[in-house]
């Protein structure tokens, strides 16, 4: 039982020397993640929950035997939901400096993060077409439209602060004539 609970306070411990913070360009500059090779070993999460949705909906107005009018109406829709604190990879860099993020395997499953235009703010938010509160974006080689919520998402990185400090103390007696 000892060892369970010191097992459990030590995953504690050194779980909580993490701290999660938005990747920024000073971020960028401190760790010198200037190129692609470096930029693929760093483990992003998504700060927010990003919601995709793609609707296709089908219509066919007929008469029937006895003489009634029918319209038949069929929706499909199709989502991608990315919770906030979901583990992201680096895949590319954009034309216009954006960061290109990949989420899962697969052709053009990637979405877009850039620093806002215009702003003070440093952190690098999810980039879309953004049109009367909906964003089109690009995802697996499909139009989808991004809910209003998702432009709050942008790139977080988990940083640890280690401190490693050697010390050695000796206590001197003194002399004696």
């Amino acid at each position: 039982m000892k060892r369970i609970l010191g097992v459990m306070m030590l995953v504690l411990v050194l779980s909580s020397c993490a701290t999660r913070e938005a990747y920024t360009n000073a971020i960028r500059d401190e760790w010198n993640l200037t190129d692609a090779s470096k930029m693929k070993g760093v483990q992003f999460y998504t700060s927010d929950y990003i919601e995709l949705v793609r609707q296709k909906s089908e219509g066919v107005k007929t008469t029937e035997s006895d003489g009634s009018l029918v319209k038949s109406e069929n929706t499909t829709s199709d989502r991608i939901i990315i919770p906030a604190r979901t583990k992201c990879i680096f895949d590319s860099y954009g034309e216009n400096g954006e960061i290109i993020i990949r989420f899962e395997p697969g052709a053009g499953r990637v979405l877009r993060f850039a620093m806002k235009e215009n702003t003070t703010l440093d952190k690098y938010y999810f980039v879309a077409v953004w049109k009367n509160g909906k964003g089109l974006v690009e995802y697996g080689n499909e139009e989808y439209e991004a809910t209003a919520a998702s432009a709050r998402a942008y790139l977080v990185v988990k940083l640890q602060k280690w401190k490693k400090e050697k010390r050695k103390d000796r206590v001197v007696r003194g002399m004696k004539v």
